[in-house]
């Protein structure tokens, strides 16, 4: 009886100190990112052998059984999924922002509405040196607005696709990781100490894979995962301890498309999605921007060329280029301003030429394209902020029922710390009696 006492004792205390160590790493990795909370698998010990009375009792103790991680794979997946949506809107709108302020801050709208009223003062006096030269710089700060307009949006587009780049560089290093764990999931015992922790670290990359590109992944029973991209028919980023490589290329506006291993791949969610979102939208701006300029180009250039300036000769083209980039000032003096119809002398007063510019320019309605790209721009950045933050705060719920379920508390550690650490005291006092018992036992004899 002793025996069996000091046995079962014995066992129960190796129980309460592993349910202490694991007690005691918890609490250590409370604050560890990507931890999720373990605990000690019991089960009574199974009698070696059967009694030949029916009715004797056999008892053994109890066994560890495992070390069980307290993860739901639901809401995992719940915190991959909105966390790739809250990642999508928040870089689209970064760049929309970026994009609105290459827009905003140049003055290319303040610019052009200076440049018209350059030109309605000249209808004063087009022979007054002073309104010509004035005309003449305003068209000249309109065309450099234009090209730091384009210049500030190429270089948001570089920003962003530089970003995308290395969201796809990140993508391929997390993938590549994410295939070493499994290999060594697949030589892992299960339930042992050495499997929870690559658990963690498959759980951990998956989340931040998920940051850049949506995925969708299959678990297997010895907690290897197969990572696709896009939804279940998309192709294989991790399959094993395999992983595809993720490439992406610039389209002619700007826009990217993406390859794995050589095939074509879609994106739709996560960061590098916000990116390529962004690009879209500033492609779309650029080419607006393109358009008022060559509507300026396209009226100025239109009406110069159909009268004559100061000196009586044939006017010439006031702006060069076609687009925003490339627009320049092509006059040298304010004299070349065309402001009298074809036919008139020199010096003359005739403002019939200047006010076909004037109505040609307010046909175009350069100004009003410009309002309303800015208006466009402030207003896609102002409902993809909302949408942003809903989702962002989506995502803060499905991380704080995940943390809730699988996070380290550590009141209820210090409970487990203490009831434990009762357990593991009992056991030894039950082998005290035990042994108290067989030294009677000798005694009696």
């Amino acid at each position: 009886m002793a025996a069996n006492l000091i046995s079962i004792a014995n066992s129960g205390a190796r129980a309460a100190k592993a349910a202490l160590d694991v007690t005691a790493q918890n609490i250590a990795n409370a604050s560890s990112d990507g931890y999720v909370r373990r605990s000690v698998s019991l089960s009574e010990l199974a009698v070696n052998s059967v009694s030949s009375a029916p009715n004797a009792i056999n008892l053994s103790g109890v066994r560890v059984s495992g070390i069980v991680r307290n993860a739901d794979m639901f809401r995992q997946s719940e915190v991959r999924r909105t966390g790739a949506d809250a990642a999508r809107a928040d870089a689209e709108v970064q760049g929309l922002e970026n994009v609105e302020s290459a827009v905003e801050q140049t003055g290319v709208y303040d610019s052009v509405v200076s440049f018209e009223a350059s030109l309605k003062e000249l209808l004063s006096d087009p022979t007054d040196g002073s309104l010509r030269a004035s005309a003449l710089e305003q068209g000249r700060t309109l065309a450099q607005t234009m090209n730091t307009a384009a210049s500030s949006l190429d270089a948001a587009g570089q920003g962003l696709r530089f970003e995308a780049q290395d969201g796809v560089d990140q993508v391929n290093s997390l993938a590549g990781e994410l295939g070493r764990v499994n290999l060594r999931l697949a030589r892992a015992s299960d339930s042992s100490s050495d499997q929870t922790s690559l658990l963690d670290q498959r759980d951990s990359l998956l989340e931040k894979i998920s940051g850049y590109v949506d995925i969708t992944t299959s678990f297997a029973d010895d907690g290897t995962v197969e990572v696709r991209l896009g939804g279940t028919s998309g192709p294989d980023l991790v399959n094993g301890g395999t992983n595809s490589t993720l490439a992406m290329a610039t389209a002619s506006d700007g826009t990217l498309t993406f390859t794995l291993d050589g095939n074509a791949a879609t994106i739709s969610s996560g960061a590098v999605a916000g990116k390529n979102q962004a690009l879209s939208q500033l492609a779309d701006v650029h080419a607006q921007l393109d358009g008022v300029a060559g509507e300026v180009i396209s009226a100025i250039n239109g009406a110069q060329t159909a009268g004559v300036d100061l000196n009586g000769t044939a006017g010439q083209a006031m702006f060069s280029g076609t687009d925003a980039a490339s627009m320049s000032l092509a006059l040298t003096s304010g004299s070349q301003i065309a402001t009298a119809s074809a036919g008139a002398g020199a010096n003359s007063r005739d403002p019939s030429n200047l006010e076909a510019m004037r109505s040609a320019l307010d046909t175009a309605d350069p100004a009003g394209d410009m309002d309303s790209l800015l208006f466009g721009i402030s207003s896609a950045v102002s409902g993809r902020t909302v949408t942003r933050d809903a989702l962002e705060s989506i995502a803060s719920s499905a991380k704080v029922a995940l943390e809730a379920q699988a996070g380290v508390d550590l009141d209820q550690e210090a409970v487990n710390l203490t009831s434990f650490q009762q357990a593991y005291q009992a056991n030894g006092r039950v082998m005290q009696v035990a042994s108290d018992i067989f030294d009677s036992i000798l005694s009696i004899r």
